[in-house]
């Protein structure tokens, strides 16, 4: 079964009286629980990168990193975003790592996450955009 985009599927929710049914044809669509720990495995294989690079790029302790990797630890939004960094996830990745996190994308309006995303887009390290994050009187990654 092909996946329904969230346009399709709200007008779709709109129109069903019957939450269950709407639920069991549409479930596919839905997206999966999984924990933080879990998606960031997936996004580790997927990349073929080895946790140990992905960490020493994200500028994050190394056992706090690892407590993450494991879903021992949830980080704050920014931390995660280092580690994201580190890892050189592309734009959508992150979004959707944050959205898996509970966290709100990254918002191109807020000073912070613009400096971010053009960081992010422009390949940068975490420690680039924390400088340029600190010339603009924003909080550092971490």
């Amino acid at each position: 079964m092909i996946k329904k985009d969230t346009s399709e599927l709200l007008r779709e929710l709109e129109s069903y009286s019957d939450f269950k049914r709407f639920y069991n044809e549409n479930g596919e669509s839905l997206l999966q629980k999984k924990t933080l720990g879990e998606y960031l495995g997936e996004l580790i294989r997927s990349h073929g990168i080895k946790k140990a690079d992905a960490i020493r790029r994200s500028e994050l302790s190394e056992v706090y990193a690892y407590q993450i990797f494991s879903g021992m630890r949830v980080p704050e939004r920014k931390k995660l975003l280092a580690l994201a960094v580190g890892m050189g996830l592309k734009l959508s990745e992150i979004q959707e790592l944050l959205k898996v996190s509970g966290y709100a994308p990254l918002y191109v309006k807020n000073p912070f996450d613009c400096i971010v995303i053009w960081g992010i887009c422009k390949g940068l390290t975490v420690a680039e955009i924390n400088y340029t994050l600190f010339d603009y009187g924003e909080e550092t990654l971490g």
